[in-house]
């Protein structure tokens, strides 16, 4: 289960990393009791783009997203990110952001949506995929990474 958390922070702080954002920490919590409760968090610290909150809702949604988007990649089951229980802040949070972008519940879901595919897609790049499993590898042996040894592993191989 731990491996999983990793690969999902790991996606988190990946894609903030890509976005601009400076990836302040990322931690995973051992899972002793095998049960549903698991734990992760990425600290991102963001500039507000000068082109407004728009296009940083448009990086959070992207952000939120990516953690379980690369779960998803790892286990190898697609699941929709809206229907898996510990997904559920994830979700929520990319469809407070996407609020921003689509009023209307309809086009924010298929807005979520598609961004996920893209997610996924872009995910599934050889170099990007080595530069998330560097990362998640790292929070296994580490449990907890440091701004200096997030960029030294991205930059490494990004």
């Amino acid at each position: 289960m731990t491996e999983i958390i990793a690969y999902h922070e790991a996606g988190h702080a990946l894609m903030a990393y890509l976005l601009g954002g400076q990836v302040r920490q990322v931690t995973i919590e051992p899972d002793h009791d095998d049960g549903p409760r698991r734990g992760g968090d990425t600290q991102v610290i963001w500039r507000r783009p000068a082109d407004g909150d728009k296009e940083f809702a448009k990086k959070s949604v992207q952000v939120h997203l990516a953690g379980p988007v690369a779960e998803m990649i790892y286990s190898g089951e697609p699941y929709h990110p809206a229907f898996v229980a510990e997904w559920a802040a994830d979700w929520d949070g990319a469809s407070q952001a996407a609020t921003l972008l689509h009023a209307d519940d309809w086009k924010r879901l298929q807005y979520l949506e598609q961004v996920s595919r893209r997610l996924y897609q872009q995910f599934q790049d050889d170099e990007l995929w080595m530069a998330l499993a560097a990362l998640a590898d790292s929070l296994l042996a580490h449990e907890t990474l440091e701004q200096e040894q997030i960029e030294e592993v991205l930059q490494e191989l990004l």
